[in-house]
């Protein structure tokens, strides 16, 4: 047979081992970093927040700033009044005291002062080179009364940020001015002070410094330019400031960009213009939410690369903070991209299986190390078992030093070559034993069928008696016998069957057969020949077996049988019918002493088989445990009177064969003999 190709158990052991250590790390992994990204978003966020915050209180202070210095200067402007020429060094007080003030005037409405003329509007202007001039009103505005930020701000009645605009005499420099109303003593609005800050300040102020530097490197249009997307990556993890790429932006009731990283933006476009441009409706929401003056978060978590585009941002999603600045109509929000805030537990996630990797790794090969090691012990044994199997019951033992499952296994397989050796050693003794004891029991069974009649017809040459005898043993020697002879004209017979089988009923049938013949020997009467038997055998009957016996004397002149039964089946009475002999049941000899055996006789007539048997005929079981019966016996009988076949030798054979044909495969269970004799002489007249 082809020898099948062995699976090292080392290996099996060590994928099980690799493969539950996966499940339970991946499982485990999978929890922590659900629970390290939705911590580590919502410190993200936190932090982001606080950016929007920080600059968002930057943005108010410089605004409050501003309001607080023209407020401080107000009770000042409406008490020199009367004194028009001392307002330019008022107004030139404002922008000395605000860095962030560009230019400050006071417009006075139509003909106040009608010696300045219809117009008088004097101001302060911060030149580039940082010297601040006084400047007259022609010099910075035509016409200011008929202009709207004019008109607007005497029916307004307080102060307030107008809407941003460019600086008149350049064009480029986008501006927003703070206006409040001058009333005289009388409560009436007089004059407009307005301070004007440019929006290049504000737009710096709300970067951070990281941004702020990448847009002065590359200029106005930086954002839209190939160099910084190509450095993008590098200047973000150069400092590891990757929480500085965000965008910052202003927007006012309307939507106009007040603030924006690109300053081509800046008054010139809407918001919500922009928004159209991209497919996503999360711009929409945030720009509707940031004009109500609402404060929030937006996390767009499902954007596609459209997803505010006009930021320029580089990503895909993208999460919004917004809130409104207090004392405007503004908002601020901060742009960030979702990678910001996400990105982190991705990056956890990542070093996370990167570690789960390496430790299944090593885990692997330390684990296959180790268990190839200890279980090379196994292999060995497999060996040793191998040769102990070919019959090698001294092949060598791996030593084993650790004091576990192996050792006992080992210990179990030294203890199982000396328990092999020894029981071999023993088996060969009693395979000796026993083929000495066979060859002895075939010599008893030779000696035993010896002592019964073997040879039929018995007395050719004689024609008024015929005798045919069968005896199958259970075992190599059985304790039924059968036996016959003739003296004086009488023919002695005699059929029985010893309790138990094997040997002590083989001696007991040896015993009864020698003492049958001695007895018989001195009288010819069956009933006394049964009960010197029976006081015979009783004594010192220390084992309790018995004998069931039938014993006979047929007078071959008259045909007059005399026959005494001790426990044994009724023979059958064959000729033109089939009867059962009638018998007294007795004891079988051997049980109890001096027991009084009744005496019967018959006389038969010419032809008449008599057929004895022991119970190892009717008590003969099949596979099924059902016996065979009496009445299969007398059936049998009868089928070989009505087949005129009656003849001594073939009514045994046909007994062997139904019984042979009943039983089947089912093991002989005993001892098994017949016995059949014809009488052929004249019938007794008398």
């Amino acid at each position: 047979m082809k020898e099948r190709k062995l699976k090292p158990f080392a290996g099996r052991l060590t994928r099980s081992i690799m493969l539950t250590q996966l499940i339970v790390m991946g499982l485990a992994s999978v929890l922590i970093y659900v629970l390290v990204h939705r911590t580590m978003k919502n410190e993200e966020l936190e932090v982001y927040k606080n950016y929007l915050a920080a600059t968002h209180a930057k943005v108010e202070r410089a605004l409050a700033d501003v309001h607080v210095g023209m407020v401080n200067h107000m009770s000042e402007i409406e008490g020199s009044l009367e004194q028009p020429d001392h307002l330019y060094a008022i107004t030139k007080c404002i922008v000395e005291q605000n860095s962030h003030i560009r230019s400050c005037g006071i417009s006075f409405v139509d003909n106040y002062y009608p010696q300045k003329g219809h117009q008088f509007s004097p101001c302060a202007v911060r030149e580039e080179d940082g010297q601040i001039t006084k400047r007259m009103s022609d010099d910075v505005r035509n016409d200011y009364l008929n202009q709207e930020w004019f008109t607007e701000a005497l029916k307004a009645e307080k102060s307030y940020w107008s809407k941003p605009f460019f600086d008149p005499t350049d064009s480029v420099t986008p501006l927003v001015s703070y206006l409040m109303p001058i009333r005289n003593k009388q409560g009436q609005t007089v004059a407009i002070l307005n301070a004007d800050i440019s929006l290049n300040w504000l737009n710096s102020l709300s970067m951070p410094d990281f941004i702020r530097f990448q847009h002065n490197q590359e200029g106005d249009t930086a954002a839209d330019s190939t160099s910084v997307r190509a450095n993008y990556g590098l200047n973000i993890w150069k400092e590891r400031q990757w929480r500085f790429v965000t965008i910052y932006f202003i927007i006012d009731k309307d939507g106009t960009f007040i603030s924006h990283p690109n300053k081509s933006r800046i008054i010139r476009d809407n918001y919500f213009e922009c928004a159209k441009e991209t497919t996503d409706p999360g711009d929409d929401f945030v720009g509707q939410r940031m004009v109500a003056g609402e404060k929030g978060v937006y996390g767009d978590e499902d954007g596609n690369a459209d997803s505010f585009k006009f930021f320029d941002i580089p990503f895909f999603s993208v999460y919004t903070l917004y809130e409104p600045i207090e004392h405007t109509d503004w908002s601020i929000g901060l742009a960030v991209p979702g990678v910001m805030i996400d990105g982190f537990s991705i990056g956890m996630g990542v070093i996370l299986l990167l570690l789960i990797l390496l430790a299944l790794f090593v885990v692997l090969v330390i684990g296959w190390i180790y268990i190839r090691r200890t279980t090379k012990p196994l292999k060995q044994l497999a060996g040793s078992a191998k040769e102990i199997s070919k019959g090698r019951f001294n092949a060598p033992l791996p030593w084993i030093k650790h004091n576990d499952e192996i050792r006992l296994l080992r210990d179990s397989f030294k203890e199982m070559q000396h328990s092999l050796t020894k029981y071999i050693d023993e088996l060969k003794t009693t395979t000796a034993s026993k083929a000495a004891i066979d060859n002895e029991l075939r010599v008893a069974h030779d000696i035993q069928m010896g002592m019964l009649p073997k040879t039929f017809p018995p007395y050719p040459d004689r024609d008024d008696i015929d005798v045919y005898g069968q005896l199958t043993p259970a075992k190599e020697v059985g304790g039924d016998l059968f036996d016959f002879f003739i003296r004086d004209e009488q023919f002695y017979f005699c059929i029985g069957d010893v309790s138990g089988k094997g040997v002590p009923a083989s001696l007991v049938m040896a015993v009864t057969r020698s003492l049958l013949r001695n007895i018989s020997a001195h009288t010819s009467e069956p009933s006394h020949i049964v009960a010197t038997l029976n006081n015979t055998l009783s004594e010192g009957n220390n084992t309790n077996m018995f004998v069931t016996l039938f014993v006979g004397v047929l007078n071959l002149k008259n045909g007059l049988l005399r026959y005494c039964n001790a426990g044994h089946d009724a023979p059958l009475l064959m000729k033109d019918t089939v009867k059962t002999l009638p018998v007294e049941s007795n004891l079988p000899v051997g049980v109890m002493a001096d027991w009084k055996y009744v005496a019967q006789e018959i006389c038969l007539d010419r032809g008449t088989v008599v057929f004895l048997y022991t119970d190892g005929l009717n008590e003969a079981e099949n596979i099924t445990h059902e016996q065979f019966g009496v009445q299969r016996v007398i059936n049998v009988a009868q089928q070989a009177i009505a087949g005129n076949d009656n003849q001594i030798k073939s009514v045994v054979n046909r007994m062997t064969s139904a019984v042979h044909d009943f039983v089947g495969d089912a093991e002989q269970s005993d001892d098994l003999t017949m016995l059949a004799i014809g009488y052929q002489g004249v019938k007794n007249e008398a």
